[in-house]
């Protein structure tokens, strides 16, 4: 058995091509939880970066300004369609580079100042052996800095379309809290616990509250909460026409929305992670 083979087959799924075909509007959605992330990681010039779970590269590519000429990014994902615009954007750089590998297992080289994600490091199966494989990337005393998302109930971005889904889509079977998937590490007792036992020190989690753009109309909102994240997840189970009920409900919902800047906005709630390898 292959660790991590759904998360692997779903990144290089629909899931993946949607991503690579929506890549600017997520880019834009996640601009505060971006912002956020590099303020944490610091990122010096001369410094040698792995990004786990780059998916098209954009944090990749904010990394690689960050070093310089005098330093190198590894972006490192399991997602081929992602990479492909990954490699595509970073064309002509000579800092960066990027490997289709799974982070639970590739044998790294311990040769990196910083470990860094953007909501990358939620899909392992075994999380405690994925990060202690991941610390085996960092030199003596690297640096550990990512991103994770909260309770999913503190996310409005994706608590309010699935909360209205719900009564429209025929029943699921329950959730495990902590199978692979987005919230994953929203329990920072549990995720101190797995860092620990992973061999990183001086952990530190501190709480983000940010906004994500959801579009300029409530039906832009509508089709983005309902085309990626946990809805999306939900209503591949079903057919489309439980896909349309539950759009035109959520498009509904964004309607009462007011707009700042000229977008609807959803409330994201997030982790900021740091450590030492």
């Amino acid at each position: 058995m292959i660790a991590n083979a759904d998360q692997i087959e779903y990144w290089n799924g629909p899931p993946g091509e949607k991503w690579v075909k929506n890549q600017q509007v997520m880019d834009a959605s996640l601009a505060s939880a971006t912002t956020a992330l590099l303020g944490l990681a610091a990122i010096r010039p001369g410094e040698r970066v792995l990004d786990i779970g780059c998916g098209a590269g954009q944090t990749s590519l904010l990394a690689a300004d960050a070093v310089g000429e005098g330093g190198q990014v590894l972006g490192v994902d399991v997602s081929r369609q992602l990479l492909a615009l990954a490699r595509h954007r970073a064309e002509g750089r000579a800092n960066i580079a990027f490997i289709e590998a799974d982070a639970a297992t590739y044998a790294f080289k311990p040769d990196r100042d910083l470990l860094m994600s953007r909501f990358g490091v939620m899909f392992f199966d075994d999380p405690t052996s994925a990060f202690a494989n991941l610390r085996k990337a960092a030199r003596p005393g690297g640096r550990l800095a990512f991103v994770c998302w909260r309770p999913m109930a503190e996310n409005e971005y994706a608590a309010m379309p699935f909360e209205i889904a719900k009564p429209l889509m025929p029943a699921l079977p329950p959730a495990d809290p902590f199978a692979p998937g987005p919230f994953a590490l929203s329990d920072p007792d549990r995720l101190r616990g797995i860092l620990a036992d992973a061999g990183f020190s001086a952990i530190a989690i501190a709480r983000h509250d940010g906004l994500m753009p959801m579009g300029k109309t409530a039906e832009e909102a509508g089709i983005q909460a309902t085309s990626l994240g946990p809805t999306a997840r939900a209503l591949r189970r079903f057919e489309p026409d439980v896909s349309a009920r539950v759009l035109a409900a959520v498009t509904e919902a964004f309607r009462a929305y007011p707009k700042s800047d000229g977008m609807i906005h959803c409330r994201i709630a997030c982790w900021l992670v740091s450590a030492r390898a």
